[in-house]
């Protein structure tokens, strides 16, 4: 059974940083990939990077690209959102996927996605 729980979101300042982390775990023969996702208030959620499990290629959606790293360990089927450098326009609920693999990242578009955790709150104050 696919299992997806974040943990890590919280109030930070403009400029500050925050790292999410992800306890997944069920993967199956077909499920080889990780995303983060977030959803802004009043906004459609919106993919911000995802990660190859076994090649280790990753993505990222421009609004985040050198700010945000996304990183696995398969051991410990664990995946991290490193958040640096982050704006008010990064307030949103973060949620992290199972997915099949890795596709566009587009708003709107939920990719692949075999499993859902239920969100944590990350506030950027200005």
């Amino acid at each position: 059974q696919l299992q997806v729980v974040e943990s890590g979101g919280g109030l930070v300042q403009a400029g500050g940083s925050l790292r999410l982390s992800c306890a997944a775990s069920g993967f199956t023969f077909n499920t080889d990939a990780v995303g983060w996702f977030r959803q802004a208030p009043g906004k459609a959620r919106e993919e911000i990077s995802c990660m190859n499990r076994r090649g280790g290629g990753s993505e990222y959606r421009d609004a985040v690209k050198g700010r945000f790293t996304i990183s696995l360990d398969n051991a410990k089927n664990t995946v991290w959102l490193q958040m640096n450098s982050l704006k008010p326009e990064d307030t949103a609920v973060y949620y992290c996927a199972i997915k099949y693999t890795c596709g566009p990242l587009e708003t709107g578009v939920e990719y692949g996605v075999a499993a859902w955790g239920k969100g944590t709150l990350v506030t950027v104050s200005s």
